[in-house]
């Protein structure tokens, strides 16, 4: 069981890390943790809620659990240790220059992809219950990496 919780860390910080090089050229090894908790939290919706539970519903979930990682990793990182990993304190809305509604906002695709990425990696690599999802009245069942009706 450590195995599968250890290589779904690795997957969604590096995933992410990943991401951040492209985009910003540039990351920081406690993104890498912050992605790898994110990723690991939000794949356990699944524990807490049947399949059943709207794709919107868990999207939003991940969100404010991402964000909330985000601003509890900003106070320790940024903060309390003065490294300075981002700052927003130049965008409107922030807190504390630790989050933001524009940074939140990104965090919405970067969710839906890491639930279904978790979903299937612990289908397809773990022997888990094929992913399914509900998106008002439709199921989207994946198969071999299709989504179908």
């Amino acid at each position: 069981m450590w195995g599968k919780y250890i290589f779904l860390a690795w997957f969604g910080g590096s995933a992410y890390v990943t991401m951040e090089v492209f985009a910003r050229a540039r990351s920081h090894w406690s993104m890498f943790v912050l992605a790898a908790v994110v990723f690991i939290s939000v794949g356990m919706l699944n524990e807490l809620f049947s399949w059943e539970t709207s794709l919107v519903w868990q999207v939003l979930i991940g969100v404010a659990v991402a964000t909330l990682a985000e601003l509890l990793t900003g106070l320790v990182v940024n903060v309390w240790l003065g490294w300075g990993v981002w700052d927003y304190s130049k965008m409107p809305g922030n807190l504390w220059g630790q989050i933001c509604p524009q940074f939140t906002a990104l965090w919405v695709p970067l969710i839906l992809l890491a639930i279904v990425l978790d979903d299937v990696i612990r289908w397809r690599f773990f022997g888990e219950e094929q992913p399914r999802y509900r998106v008002g009245q439709w199921t989207y069942t994946i198969r071999w990496g299709v989504c179908s009706l």
